[in-house]
């Protein structure tokens, strides 16, 4: 996120359905002990900076993995947290300090042994037996079995001999989160495995089930009957992000280029590694609704070839995530065009800060980039102040080459002038689109219109491009104050953290959600690129993208005069323009009968009950939906399939299927040693953003609390026997995050109770949180730190067997982290800060910033300076790879600012860093500390929770 505005801390067709396969979250955490040797001098340089303030060992990086451990820990099995994890050293004492704390294995949290065949967070030691269970080590049948009994204790002695033979399941392990304190590398852990029963798929590929990349369960075991999801009080929902990448080719996957395609005749799903085939392979079973079809003839042929295919090695039957080159029965009109038509703003604010010429130039410089295989690529400009202004570029061949302008002053009913010329073919017209692109800033150099038509012009362009469908690329730096939508300023900083602040967040005019799905019916998207430096209005902007499958971009208090900013812009639009993204897509959910598709969450228009529309799909953004159970569920497995049909931007129809398998349970255990934190984090991200833009900020925070508390009671309730545990607060150690994820939520920018963040921040917040794809999302919500000063020698240099930087271990976000001599990276993934420490050393702040003092350092938005010394090339590369989208397994555009903070320098500054640290106490929010405690007294409070979003 840019600089804040002031009042914030200011620095100066046929419908089809889609699945998709799934990878394993990206893990961040340190290399395996034994990496490459510490470059040289990196030691000595350590210690000088150690020897220049005073002898310590307090950094965060003292202890081995930057952790100190928590009372009660558990002993770090040798896989880490699941048996499978990477394990991550236990390093050597960095140089820096003096005599490290106690010794502890650093990384993935470490839960005890388990048995090496089954999958799962590790029990404890012995000595903590879960309340109910056999004090000596269990086996996995006596602990789900224990688990089974506490959950129905009348029921124990019936459903004993059959737990004998049931499918083993993740096993339940309760924590105790007063007395474990939080290890943040916790946090890095992918999701409980889905533990599936031998031969579920038809062949062994390691790849037939869904990666979590791609799709993500809350539940990663599905209860049986409505009235155990009830019970459970957990929710059942699939976050969604088909894609993991800007482009195919940095994450491609299997394609079937042959167009045989073979779906159920019933359910319409596509076949996949776990259907069942029958009749010597002649009919297969659709493992959605149980249908015998027919395999299609030539599912066994070559077609180019002339040869028998061997049907086990076709990419649907071997992985659950594939794209289908789709038939000509799956278009309704002949494969859209990639279409971009500009909407620059040209009134004053625009020029004058810089807008105007800079993302001419950035748009001439990304040319190439643009997606244009197959040679159709069209795009088309409007500029925009009280009037507007059509462009008319001719082909490079015709014998007047030079663009035209012609300008409309009727902004009730625009006109299109001559509309064969004002969307044009990027090939055909390359030179001519350059030479505009660079003689339009000098066209509005000397403007002094202050006003912006936009509405008028968004109503100009869906009219232009509606006929083909496309992009709506605004680019703006002024409120819309004349035409259609306009808008007023509506800041009031009197509202500002109180119940009427929800009505800011609200759209100024009812313009921006009807043009917005009209717009969606005929294919058009939108993407807001927003420059202000004043009032914008982002809460009713903001719904131009959210129907269409757009994005809000906000950079506040930007301006090109400033390098960071320009560099930042540049950046970023090139990527965007560059992204292959889809077109003229729909995405649609099945599953096995008994289960529904519910609720929908993301930017998109819901077209039908369960088919959702995407004018544009974009390649950075995740989808939650909701799932129904309304039968039993018989089978001791159920699938979700996830299907995306769209256009690639080369002119291709495709069909992404992406296909999940979740084992079933009827024990409640079961289901809460399978549920994923993080999914569950951003399910009610969602609804916390839907709750606050209906009902306010409060009601949405009262409502994460209340959801909280609700299901750390049913956990007492139902799991742990009803105690207390000797006081502590018992919650399964696959769940130990929730806590300080909803307290990160409640905290974040977006949701926080407060009296000094603009509207237009907090609506630009409320836009990421529903929209951010997974690990960037949990990282908004509880941002990276870590500790550079200090960092272990292999940290900030590549890995010998990767090639991969290797960042340092995280550490957690308070102000007991900080030492005053220290230099620190916080990064929430849009903004990060350089925090140096009021006593940091002159050799530190010589050899990273190139000043002789921290008194003569620049704070605020800057770049680090390349010097020639080891340690600015590590602090360099450590800020570099923490921006790394790919790393993380999705694809994105941001990049984030980097702000250099002072511990005694500028205070909005300093406050705005603060805020970040979610563990301390800052405004009206309380501290994990108190919040733990908080939630420990409900607990012991007598009467039953219910959430308001239950």
């Amino acid at each position: 996120m840019a600089t804040p505005q002031p009042g914030y801390p200011h620095p100066g067709q046929d419908q089809e359905h889609y699945d998709a396969s799934q990878h394993e979250v990206p893990n961040n955490t340190s290399p395996a002990q034994g990496g490459p040797p510490a470059p040289a001098g990196a030691g000595r340089k350590k210690r000088h900076y150690a020897g220049q303030a005073y002898d310590f060992g307090a950094g965060a990086n003292s202890a081995l993995g930057g952790q100190q451990q928590g009372g009660g820990g558990y002993p770090g099995p040798p896989g880490g947290g699941y048996g499978q994890q990477p394990q991550q050293p236990g390093q050597a004492a960095p140089a820096y300090s003096g005599p490290a704390s106690p010794a502890f294995t650093a990384g993935a949290p470490s839960y005890g042994q388990q048995p090496a065949t089954v999958g799962g967070y590790q029990p404890p030691e012995p000595g903590y037996p879960s309340h109910g269970t056999p004090a000596q080590q269990p086996g996995m049948g006596q602990i789900t079995q224990g688990m089974g009994n506490l959950a129905m204790p009348n029921q124990a002695q019936h459903q004993a001999p059959q737990m004998q033979s049931r499918p083993q399941m993740n096993q339940l392990y309760p924590t105790d989160l007063l007395n474990q304190p939080l290890n943040v590398s916790e946090l890095d852990l992918p999701p409980p495995p889905i533990i599936l029963p031998p031969n579920t798929s038809v062949t062994p590929s390691p790849d037939a089930n869904c990666a979590p990349k791609y799709v993500r369960s809350t539940l990663n075991a599905v209860p049986t009957t409505h009235s155990l999801l009830k019970k459970s009080r957990l929710p059942f929902a699939l976050v969604i992000q088909p894609y993991s990448s800007l482009h195919d080719h940095e994450d491609p996957v299997p394609v079937v280029p042959d167009q045989v395609i073979a779906r159920c005749r019933r359910c319409r799903s596509y076949i996949n590694p776990f259907v069942t085939f029958l009749d010597q392979g002649h009919r297969w079973r659709c493992n959605m609704c149980n249908l015998t079809n027919e395999v299609p003839q030539a599912f066994d042929w070559d077609a180019a070839s002339q040869k028998q295919l061997d049907r086990w090695a076709r990419p649907e039957l071997n992985h659950a995530v594939v794209e289908f080159v789709a038939p000509q029965e799956y278009m309704v009109r002949p494969p859209q065009p990639l279409v971009y038509l500009f909407l620059f703003d040209v009134s004053y604010s625009s020029v004058t800060n810089g807008l105007l010429a800079t993302g001419a130039r950035c748009i001439l410089e990304s040319l190439d980039r643009i997606p244009n295989a197959d040679r159709r690529t069209r795009l088309g400009f409007m500029a925009v102040d009280s009037s507007l202004h059509y462009f008319s570029i001719p082909r490079d061949d015709s014998e007047n080459g030079e663009p035209s302008m012609m300008v409309v002053s009727d902004l009730d009913e625009p006109f299109l002038p001559t509309p064969a010329d004002l969307l044009v073919t990027l090939t055909e017209c390359r030179e001519n689109i350059e030479n505009f692109l660079g003689s339009l800033q000098e066209m509005f150099q000397n403007s002094t219109n202050a006003g912006s038509c936009m509405g008028s012009a968004l109503r100009a362009g869906h009219k232009l491009i509606s006929p083909v469908g496309g992009k709506l690329t605004v680019l703006t730096a002024t409120l819309p104050n004349i035409g259609h939508g306009k808008l007023e300023i509506r800041e009031d900083k009197k509202l500002l953290g109180t119940s009427k602040e929800s009505t800011l967040l609200q759209t100024g005019n009812s313009f921006y959600k009807s043009f917005a799905v009209e717009c969606s019916k005929n294919q058009v998207s939108i993407d807001m690129f927003l420059f202000s430096s004043q009032y914008q209005d982002v809460a009713s902007l903001s719904n131009l993208p959210r129907y269409t499958g757009g994005q809000t971009y906000f950079y506040p208090g930007w301006n090109a005069a400033r390098s960071e900013d320009a560099i930042k812009f540049a950046r970023e639009f090139s990527d965007y323009l560059s992204a292959e993204i889809g077109l003229e897509a729909v995405l649609r959910v099945r599953a096995t009968t008994g289960l529904r598709m519910s609720t929908f969450y993301g930017n998109f228009f819901n077209r039908s009950s369960d088919l959702c529309a995407f004018p544009a799909f974009p390649r950075d953004q995740g989808y939650v939906v909701e799932v129904a159970i309304d039968e039993s569920l018989t089978k001791g497995v159920v699938c979700l399939q996830s299907a995306v049909l769209h256009t690639t931007c080369n002119g291709e129809r495709r069909i992404r299927v992406m296909t999940l398998a979740l084992p079933t349970t009827q024990i409640l255990a079961d289901v809460y040693a399978s549920a994923d934190q993080a999914a569950i984090t951003t399910v009610f991200s969602h609804k916390a953003v839907e709750r606050a833009l209906g009902s306010g900020l409060e009601p949405a925070r009262d409502a994460l609390k209340a959801k909280l508390i609700e299901l750390l009671h049913t956990f007492r309730k139902e799991l742990a026997g009803g105690n207390m545990g000797g006081g502590g607060l018992q919650f399964p150690a696959n769940l130990r995050c929730l806590p300080v994820l909803f307290l990160g939520l409640m905290k974040n920018i977006g949701l926080r109770h407060s009296t000094q963040i603009p509207s237009d921040m907090r609506s630009t917040a409320l836009c990421q949180l529903s929209t951010l794809p997974l690990p960037l999302l949990i990282q908004f919500i509880y941002p990276k730190f870590y500790s550079l000063h200090d960092m272990p020698g292999n940290a900030g240099v590549p890995d010998h067997e990767t090639g991969d930087i290797v960042l340092p271990p995280p550490i957690n976000l308070s102000s007991l982290s900080f030492v005053p001599y220290g230099l620190y990276l916080i990064d929430d993934g849009q903004t990060q800060f350089l925090w140096v420490g009021r006593e940091a050393v002159p050799q530190l702040v010589e050899d990273v910033f190139d000043v002789p003092d921290r008194t003569q350092l620049k704070v605020g938005k800057t770049t680090i300076p390349i010097l020639e010394n080891d340690f600015n090339d590590r602090v360099r590369a450590v800020v570099e790879k923490s921006r790394d989208h790919r790393s993380k397994g999705v694809g994105s555009i941001v990049v984030p600012s980097l702000y250099v903070v002072r511990e005694d320098g500028e205070p909005g500054m300093r406050l705005w860093a603060q805020s970040m640290l979610v563990e301390d106490r800052a405004e009206q929010g309380v501290s994990l500390s108190q919040w733990l405690g908080m939630l420990r007294e409900k607990m012991s409070e007598e009467g039953g929770f219910l959430s308001s979003f239950s």
